[in-house]
């Protein structure tokens, strides 16, 4: 099933991706018409930002250069960081100097589709306002029916803690899987 996910990626195709905190429909943040594809699928109004997966900093870096030298937590955390050079408009919503980055503690099966493709782009596998699957059985039939499905079993089943650190100080924008003051101690000592 790997090898399926990861050529659906390739070819432009949405898919269903578990994460470490919730199974997420990801394609390829690189590919504009594939990441349109996912938001007409999941029914999501285009200008919502969505973030960016990558199995480790590296990969973030090659995509994002400008961002070298930046510190990234590993886990369930969405950090909103500068995007300088407004790459991936398609992602950023109505703000296009920002980018939300994931690195995410992805199960294995998962974690090897991400480092075949690079980055992706992902959000929760449901319909807006609905639940956080936490199984495959909990995304919606339409989604499984449209694409290629990786599973792994149950998953934590709440989404990741998103913190912006755009400003002077972090802002906790949702407390998800993390709570925030665990992720903002964690932090001081990676801004620090």
């Amino acid at each position: 099933m790997i090898e399926e996910v990861v050529a659906a990626i390739r070819a432009g195709r949405p898919v269903v991706l578990p994460t470490d905190t919730v199974y997420g429909l990801a394609a390829d943040a690189h590919n504009e018409a594939a990441v349109r594809a996912l938001y007409r699928l999941k029914g999501r109004a285009e200008p919502q930002p969505t973030a960016v997966i990558a199995a480790d900093a590296d990969a973030v870096v090659e995509a994002l250069p400008e961002l070298h030298g930046t510190r990234f937590l590993r886990g369930p955390y969405t950090l909103i960081v500068p995007n300088p050079e407004r790459r991936f408009p398609w992602l950023t919503g109505s703000r296009p100097d920002t980018i939300g980055v994931r690195i995410p503690d992805l199960p294995l099966d998962a974690l090897s589709v991400v480092r075949a493709v690079g980055l992706v782009a992902a959000t929760s596998a449901n319909r807006p306002g609905e639940p956080d699957p936490r199984s495959v059985d909990d995304v919606p039939s339409e989604f499984r029916d449209a694409c290629p499905v990786l599973d792994v079993g149950p998953l934590l089943g709440t989404p990741s803690t998103v913190i912006d650190l755009t400003g002077d100080e972090p802002v906790v924008l949702r407390e998800g899987a993390v709570p925030a003051s665990e992720a903002l101690e964690r932090l001081s000592g990676v801004r620090g």
